[in-house]
């Protein structure tokens, strides 16, 4: 009779170590990136109606990631049709978008959904696919990432701010995503500097398991908020009060480092709205120069509000109106469709449900014609 050979302690922490090292770097050698797909929304959970932003997940049951597979497949855009067919209209844009301190059903998005849309026959649909920093490179990832789920119209929204070419990489969703960046730049032809320090580029350890816990941490985070997603339908925090939008103004008129009268349309990001258009290829896209607040206080003479000095704002609206003529882009400018400081939050971009309301019943028709000409 055989006796039972003693385990060797070391030997199995050895062997286990061993094993966990070579998982652990297996990962980072190997493409994972589907990982994001996997998800428990559309599912167990009802998917979300805006993309995860948060900055207080316990309060918000929200939270900011940076995986853009993650990201679309916890919004109900992931999920199936509600009936049938449906004619797919994507807004993509900044916080104005996404709704910043508003109740889903109280966004653009919401609104448009209230009301009952049909467009050649189908009952449409409006997804907010809105993503909170003002910046044309962040929107063109998130309207990549959304192709996928076939869009019928692209609304993108747009403002002034998010055209500097000096900040396209400053948002930290773009940041983060430097090899989706050199993917898009390959295939649009968009010229952009791969070694700015801005962008995150993860080294070999960076991409290990033990790299990426936080990253993974968060995508674990997300499916557990999903449960009171659920129960509660809050995805963000509405305080009861917060600062009005500012409404008195230093008299500095510079932007971006450009000073009047000449705006330089080399110094803004139009090669990233360009690349946003060719990629849509066959879907159609309406470009909206989104509205504004109009300040009457202190030097409301040089400033239209905290983000626009006259001067550059005037240019802005003159070199997209002659560009979208010019290359027969389908452009609404609705700067001025609001202007009245009641229907705004707390910035000079972000509207009030009523607000959102006026916007809303503006463009139905507008979707009605794009969509069925």
């Amino acid at each position: 009779m055989k006796t039972a050979s003693p385990v060797r302690p070391l030997a199995v922490l050895a062997k286990g170590m061993l094993f966990f090292l070579l998982v652990n770097f297996f990962l980072a050698v190997v493409p994972h990136d589907g990982l994001g797909r996997i998800s428990l929304y559309n599912r167990v959970f009802p998917g979300r109606e805006r993309l995860p932003f948060g900055e207080n997940p316990a309060a918000s049951y929200n939270l900011s990631l940076f995986n853009l597979d993650a990201m679309l497949a916890s919004h109900v855009i992931a999920g199936p049709p509600g009936s049938g067919e449906e004619f797919r209209v994507i807004l993509i844009g900044d916080s104005s978008v996404w709704g910043t301190l508003l109740q889903p059903e109280e966004t653009l998005a919401g609104r448009l959904n209230a009301i009952g849309l049909a467009v050649c026959g189908q009952p449409a649909r409006v997804y907010n696919l809105g993503y909170p920093t003002i910046s044309l490179t962040k929107d063109l990832l998130v309207l990549d990432a959304a192709l996928a789920h076939e869009p019928d119209l692209v609304i993108w929204l747009v403002t002034l701010e998010a055209f500097p070419a000096d900040k396209q990489l400053s948002s930290p969703i773009v940041a983060n995503n430097a090899a989706r960046l050199d993917d898009l730049a390959a295939r649009l032809d968009l010229d952009f500097d791969s070694a700015d320090p801005a962008l995150v580029r993860p080294d070999l350890w960076d991409r290990t398991l033990i790299g990426q816990r936080r990253s993974l941490a968060d995508l674990f985070r997300l499916q557990m908020y999903g449960a009171m997603w659920a129960a509660t339908g809050i995805d963000q925090i509405y305080p009861s009060d917060y600062p009005a939008p500012q409404i008195d103004f230093d008299p500095d008129v510079s932007f971006h480092g450009m000073q009047p009268p000449d705006l330089a349309e080399s110094a803004l990001a139009f090669d990233t709205l360009e690349a946003g258009l060719r990629l849509a290829g066959e879907t159609p896209v309406l470009l909206i120069n989104e509205p504004m607040l109009v300040s009457s206080g202190e030097n409301s003479d040089l400033r239209y509000n905290f983000f626009y000095p006259r001067w550059a704002y005037d240019a802005y609206r003159q070199i997209m109106s002659a560009r979208a003529e010019r290359n027969g882009w389908a452009y609404l400018d609705l700067w001025d469709l609001i202007l009245d400081p009641a229907y705004y939050t707390n910035s000079a971009i972000h509207l009030t449900p009523d607000g959102e309301a006026i916007l809303a019943n503006h463009l139905a028709e507008v979707i009605r014609q794009q969509g069925c000409p």
